[in-house]
């Protein structure tokens, strides 16, 4: 599904000649590709997985493609998917505050962070498909927020319900 995406991305850059739909959508789209070619590097450390195999999973098209995928595929553990995404200016401050105390954030909830960032930048253009692609992304994070507040209250923890990811 994403490959399609990001291949469709390409050709409204080449049929369209770009315009505001190819620059709202292309930044968000790279990222959506990096972020699960980095999700697929993260969960086949301790498997069965072959490096090629690997490797065909990842999206033909992101930032990190094709020279960031090639050294992600021989990642051996996350402090060096950690130093591989250092490598390339945009994920740089991605891993700021990653840890893995209780009040520390996760990797996923920093990916989440950037990508509302990321569609919230589609509402300052107009005249473009990008809004809605990016109204259906923010409406799914909302719902993961009511669902992270809801299993807080529910687990009588709190303390942690302000720990959702903040859209707008």
């Amino acid at each position: 599904h994403l490959r399609l995406s990001c291949e469709e991305s390409s050709g409204i850059n080449a049929e369209y000649g770009g315009g505001t739909t190819a620059d709202v959508m292309c930044p968000i789209l790279a990222f959506e590709a990096d972020r699960r070619a980095i999700t697929i590097t993260i969960n086949s450390f301790r498997t069965d997985l072959l490096k090629d195999d690997i490797e065909n999973l990842y999206p033909t098209c992101g930032k990190l493609y094709p020279e960031g995928l090639k050294f992600l595929k021989n990642a051996e553990d996350r402090e060096e998917v950690r130093r591989i995404c250092e490598k390339f200016g945009a994920y740089k401050e991605l891993y700021n505050g990653v840890g893995d105390g209780p009040n520390d954030k996760t990797l996923e909830d920093k990916f989440f962070e950037e990508e509302v960032k990321l569609l919230a930048l589609a509402f300052e253009q107009q005249f473009h498909f990008g809004v809605f692609y990016a109204f259906v992304k923010l409406k799914e994070q909302e719902n993961r927020n009511i669902v992270w507040i809801a299993e807080c209250i529910a687990q009588k923890n709190k303390n942690k319900v302000e720990n959702y990811i903040p859209i707008f």
